[in-house]
This record gives C-alpha cells, sequence and structure tokens, in this order.
C-alpha cells in the first residue's frame, strides 16, 4: 500500500501535474476575468518551473555535495542504491538511466582501489511488473563490466529507500563467504538529490555511512543568458526529484524511518 501511495504521490506534487490542472482550469472556466487569470498563472508556473537558473539554486541547497576522490579514504564496501535502469524483456537487454552515473562511479572507485566490494541494493520499482529485479539485471550488468562475483552482494527486494537501508543492514550482517574480514567502513554511493534521505536511513539502522553523491543537477553555478533566462522543458523534470526529496523526507520522518 505504501509502494501504491508512493507513486500516486509522485504525481500529484509534480509541478507539470498543477501547471496541467490550471490550464485545463482555464479551459473550463466560464468566468472571462477568472479564465484570464488562470491562464496567466499557467505562465507564471511554467516560466518559473522550467527556469534552469532557478531550479539549480534550489537543488544546489538541497544536494550533499561531492567529495574529490584525493580526499577519500579506502572503505570497505560500496553501497550503491537503485532505481538506475529499466528492463526491455523483448531483446532481454537493461537499458541505463541517469542515476546509473551511481553503478559507474562505484565501478571506478572498486577498480581504483577505493573501495573492496560492491553492494547494490534494488528490487522491483514497478508496479505491474514485480517479477523483474533490477539487482539481478545490474549483478549481470557488472559482470559484463568485468567485476568478479566474489566482490558483488546483490540486495534484490527492496522497492524503497527505508527497505534499501533495513535490507542492506540484514546482508551485512550475515557476512557473505570471503566478507568476513571488513570491519563494514561503508561508502553509499546514491544521486546528490537523494543523498540526504538516503543517509538518515541508513544511519537509522545503525550503519555509519560516507556519502558520495553521483550524477549531480546543479555544478557550479552559470551566468549564461541561455540558464538564466530560457526555458527549459527538462527542467520539469528536475523538480519532480527535488519535491520527491522533501515530500520523502517529511513522510520518512512521520513513519519514523529517519
Amino acid at each position: 500500500m505504501f509502494f501504491l501511495f508512493s507513486k500516486l504521490l509522485h504525481f500529484l506534487i509534480s509541478p507539470f501535474t498543477w501547471i496541467l490542472g490550471v490550464l485545463i482550469w482555464g479551459i473550463l472556466c466560464k468566468d472571462p476575468l477568472r479564465k484570464k487569470k488562470l491562464f496567466r498563472w499557467t505562465l507564471i508556473l511554467f516560466l518559473f518551473f522550467s527556469n534552469p537558473f532557478i531550479q539549480d539554486e534550489f537543488m544546489r541547497a538541497w544536494e550533499v555535495p561531492a567529495i574529490a576522490d584525493e580526499k577519500l579514504e579506502v572503505h570497505d564496501v560500496a553501497v550503491v542504491l537503485g532505481g538506475i535502469s529499466t528492463y526491455d524483456g523483448k531483446i532481454d537487454r537493461i537499458q541505463m538511466q541517469r542515476g546509473a552515473d551511481r553503478l559507474i562511479q562505484a565501478i571506478r572507485l572498486y577498480k581504483e582501489g577505493k573501495v573492496k566490494r560492491i553492494l547494490f541494493a534494488g528490487g522491483s520499482g514497478s508496479i505491474l511488473h514485480q517479477h523483474v529485479k533490477e539487482g539481478e539485471l545490474i549483478g549481470r550488468m557488472m559482470k559484463h563490466l568485468g567485476v568478479p562475483d566474489s566482490v558483488v552482494l546483490i540486495e534484490n527486494d527492496s522497492k524503497n529507500t527505508h527497505e534499501n537501508a533495513a535490507a542492506t543492514r540484514k546482508l551485512l550482517d550475515t557476512k557473505k563467504p570471503g566478507w568476513e574480514d571488513l570491519d563494514l567502513k561503508i561508502l553509499l554511493v546514491t544521486s546528490a538529490s537523494h543523498m540526504n534521505r538516503a543517509v538518515a536511513c541508513f544511519r537509522m539502522e545503525g550503519m555509519n555511512v560516507t556519502p558520495y553523491s553521483t550524477d549531480r543537477n546543479s555544478g557550479e553555478r552559470k551566468w549564461e543568458f541561455d540558464h538564466l533566462f530560457i526555458p527549459n522543458v527538462e527542467t520539469l523534470s528536475s523538480w519532480d526529484k527535488l519535491f520527491h526529496e522533501w515530500v520523502g523526507m517529511v513522510i520518512y520522518t512521520v513513519m519514523g524511518y529517519v
């Protein structure tokens, strides 16, 4: 039920939903004065939420800053959180999304000796296709990319960040053969916008993690004309991420997950 509720809530808090709702209200409205105001608010909302500079400023204030590799100590395990891929069953192909930077950075850190093992946490993020387990798919992908099975651990059942943390704690406590020597110095690898909630969940489960932010939306502040003034429809999806994290943090706090 919580999983279904989160999917519905994600739709309702989207700025695109708000803009579309106000536009439809304006189209259906019979009062000419109110109709004019509603169309004006549609334009205002669109210009605000499609402005890259405004969105960057809000995202920069929320995202956990990235850490330079030269300042990173060696960690026993990189825990990579899921939600980074889709699966096309017709051609049996994993299709990576923007969040795949999490996996790429973790593999790079492993090959550079910054982490000794990689644990991927993530089951099915789909309502209709619960049998498609992202962990299994990413395990295959890591094997194709040359990561030995001996250094990989897959958590395959969690559906959200709270479950990621709880299941990871359980897996690490069971000590996979070959992992007994680790004292569990954990590097938590996820998107910069997701890191605040992720760290809070893992620490609630008693794990002291080091955040390693990836696929950041905001980088250095840009003063370029197009970034300051030209609307960008893709910016709407960045607001989706931000609202999802803000509302998620509130709900997780109420539920006692953080």
